[in-house]
């Protein structure tokens, strides 16, 4: 059965289709790699648990083996859905970004959580990786809060480090959202084994929800 949501985007009303879960069964996530010395790899369990909850709790079908890729590789456009994270600095080099603005403005999808210390290295970088376009502050209106379970206060707070407000900050192409950059929650924690970080059941919860909408919306703009 298909389900055919009305959503508001920016303004404007758009149609989003739920396509059958059998047409997404071939959903492939990939962990990118990149330089500069921040640890890409620090979160290694996150993403096959959030395949695994993504798998349980919606429709949408992901394939559960994670491969890592390197953002100048052509084996990056196998992906549907990238994700890195890492405390520190992140860099691409030239060849890369222009392999990586190609894989997004052509359907492709990256969200980088800052697993805590990456936001002023991921400021400079995402200059370099889109210098013609505006990072904007994705306010919690924006329609991926509610594209499956609801979070009407916009982005959950997963760890507190600084204690400041969480946030997310997105590149948009037309109205897509193509990059995501989520800082002061630390989504990919939450997403890890329980006894990981012993973050709370209901925690680790709202981590592995707001996951599940940022994957669904990536695959259904």
């Amino acid at each position: 059965m298909m389900m055919k949501q009305i959503l508001l985007l920016f303004g404007m009303t758009v149609s989003l289709i739920s396509l059958p879960c059998q047409s997404l069964a071939q959903v492939k996530m990939g962990l990118l790699k990149y330089g500069g010395g921040g640890d890409w790899y620090a979160n290694p369990t996150s993403l096959p648990n959030l395949a695994v909850y993504v798998n349980s709790n919606s429709t949408v079908r992901v394939n559960t083996r994670i491969e890592t890729v390197e953002a100048g590789s052509s084996a990056l456009f196998q992906y549907n859905f990238l994700h890195t994270t890492g405390h520190g600095n992140i860099v691409f080099s030239d060849s890369e970004r222009r392999n990586l603005r190609a894989f997004l403005l052509n359907g492709g999808f990256l969200h980088i959580d800052d697993n805590y210390g990456m936001a002023p290295y991921f400021f400079k970088e995402v200059k370099n990786l889109f210098p013609d376009r505006e990072l904007k502050l994705i306010p919690p209106s924006y329609p991926m809060y509610t594209a499956w379970f609801s979070f009407p206060q916009g982005l959950p707070k997963i760890h507190e480090h600084d204690g400041k407000a969480p946030l997310a900050y997105g590149i948009f192409d037309g109205n897509r959202l193509i990059l995501l950059f989520t800082t002061e929650t630390d989504l990919g924690d939450g997403w890890e084994d329980p006894e990981v970080h012993n973050d709370a059941p209901e925690t680790r919860d709202l981590a592995l929800k707001l996951g599940t909408n940022i994957v669904i919306w990536a695959i259904s703009q």
